[in-house]
């Protein structure tokens, strides 16, 4: 295997982290060593790191993903999770400021109450689109039965898509599981990508009929669009686990090129790694 870049990870290493169920379903310490020893074991160069949700609802500060990322030797590099509020919008900007290495931000669709064009989210979207920085968007199914799926669904974003052509957009989760919405938006918008992480977890009777389900959905996704160029890798990881999430790929009925640009090329372009 070559190459890989995952550009959609969790870890906080904290008892109150949300994420830990997710961790025992599949088997994982959800550690720092255990993280940079499996992207050591899958070939993986670069994940980019994601605030997990904590219990009451909230993301981990983002000082502490900027913590953690400095122990590992720019093998995790930060993304920015900021909540729709004048306060949490001018720290980030202050922290990517101040920090090169932010590679992005993230907006919790379907988590808050705001929708992508809420104007508190407009200097954030105004130094994103002057500094070439994307921002990622949670897209599709919550992981909590309160999310509210009419401010996640990924045709919500079409609108921000036209009004800012320059806004580098990804959608996380492709849309889950309105992948072929998703798919109209990655056709229709230069500036839209989207990734494949958290897909799938832990195992049921029907796990591998639905990563071939999955596989077609993402493969057909290619076909639509025209080629693999605005797809990124990412595990989503403790909820997929890397066997998983590569095997997905292995099984999407594309051509090999087009496997390598999923695994790393489309990300190394579209977040400068």
């Amino acid at each position: 295997m070559g190459r890989v870049v995952d550009t959609h990870v969790h870890l906080s290493q904290r008892d109150d982290d949300e994420l830990n169920q997710y961790a025992r379903k599949n088997g994982l310490r959800y550690t720092l060593a255990e993280l940079l020893g499996l992207m050591r074991k899958n070939g993986v160069a670069h994940a980019l790191l994601l605030s997990p949700p904590l219990k009451g609802g909230i993301p981990l500060p983002n000082e502490e993903i900027l913590s953690l990322c400095k122990k590992t030797n720019r093998k995790l590099l930060p993304v920015l999770t900021v909540e729709p509020n004048a306060k949490d919008v001018s720290a980030a900007l202050r922290i990517a400021e101040r920090n090169r290495e932010v590679k992005a931000f993230k907006i919790r669709l379907g988590y808050t109450k705001a929708c992508a064009q809420s104007p508190v989210f407009d200097r954030l979207y105004e130094y994103a689109e002057a500094e070439g920085v994307p921002v990622l968007f949670h897209t599709g199914d919550t992981a909590t039965s309160t999310g509210r799926l009419l401010l996640s669904h990924p045709l919500t974003l079409d609108g921000l898509a036209n009004a800012r052509e320059d806004l580098r957009i990804v959608l996380c989760h492709f849309g889950n599981p309105w992948f072929e919405d998703a798919a109209e938006l990655l056709y229709k918008h230069p500036n839209v990508y989207a990734d494949i992480s958290g897909l799938t977890t832990g195992g049921s009777k029907y796990a591998e009929r639905y990563m071939d389900w999955l596989a077609n959905k993402i493969s057909q996704a290619v076909y639509f669009a025209g080629g693999a160029e605005k797809i990124l890798f990412g595990t989503d990881y403790p909820v997929t686990t890397y066997a998983d999430a590569l095997s997905l790929v292995e099984k999407m009925k594309i051509d090999r090129r087009d496997k390598e640009l999923i695994l790393s090329r489309n990300a190394a372009r579209v977040f400068g790694i």
